[in-house]
């Protein structure tokens, strides 16, 4: 999705009287100057105001967003555009930290994204780093980067769905091991014995989001038969296979 506009806790009057303090009034490592250099960049994109990532952004600046894109500060301005009909939102700056070292200034925190798409509510979260130096008396944004943080999704109902189809042992190399179960007629895997049980959410018949830290897709494959043989583990857009060597039984 569209980077879109930041709502912080800092009202916009107050953030104005910051930065127009002197310099030797933000060494004090205050992050309300910063956030709000931040939530200018952010609330000038839906209107399309690229004069302002013109004048925070410095000449050298490199942008890279939460899909990995790199940009250099023309191809930053370039790209603010208002936003289609129907598309708003807000982002709101949690647990904000400032590392101050002389002319540098480093904002990290979270941005809190909550997104209307024609009437559907979408809530997003990003961890992001903000990079900050001081040039003749002014903060200029040097390096940003944001990255989406893995959040559970909302539950599917999948229609005809079998749990008992998948439990067993999937093995991907010498002592290397997914057993998956079911509790409660609930999915889980394990990668060793007596180890943390990683729950499955199923997104359709055969595809499952796992609970961990990434969020991976999990989907198991079946032969000509009909017969379950092979699991997926889809992972940073890369495939891990894992061989069916044992079905167990399901509870």
């Amino acid at each position: 999705m569209e980077k879109i506009a930041v709502r912080c806790s800092v009202a916009g009057c107050v953030a104005l009287s910051l930065l127009a303090l002197p310099v030797a009034a933000i060494e004090r490592a205050d992050p309300a100057p910063f956030m709000h250099l931040t939530q200018e960049l952010m609330d000038a994109i839906p209107p399309g105001r690229a004069e302002v990532w013109q004048r925070i952004l410095a000449d050298d600046a490199i942008v890279i967003d939460e899909f990995g894109r790199r940009q250099d500060k023309a191809e930053a301005v370039k790209s603010i555009h208002p936003f289609p009909s129907g598309f708003s939102g807000s982002i709101e700056i949690r647990d904000p930290e400032l590392r101050l070292h002389g002319d540098t200034a480093v904002l990290s925190g979270e941005f809190f994204e909550r997104e209307s798409v024609f009437d559907q509510k979408l809530l997003v979260r990003y961890i992001f780093s903000n990079t900050f130096v001081r040039r003749d008396g002014d903060w200029k944004l040097l390096a940003s980067i944001d990255v989406t943080l893995p959040t559970a999704p909302p539950a599917l109902d999948v229609r005809d769905l079998h749990v008992d189809d998948y439990p067993g042992t999937y093995r991907y190399g010498p002592e290397r091991a997914f057993t998956v179960g079911v509790e409660g007629g609930k999915l889980f895997y394990t990668t060793k014995a007596g180890g943390k049980r990683v729950a499955l959410d199923a997104v359709a018949k055969d595809v499952f989001m796992d609970g961990g830290d990434e969020r991976n897709l999990l989907v198991f494959r079946r032969d000509a038969a009909g017969h379950v043989h092979e699991l997926i583990e889809r992972r940073k857009f890369n495939d891990l296979h894992l061989v069916r060597v044992e079905a167990s039984s399901p509870h």
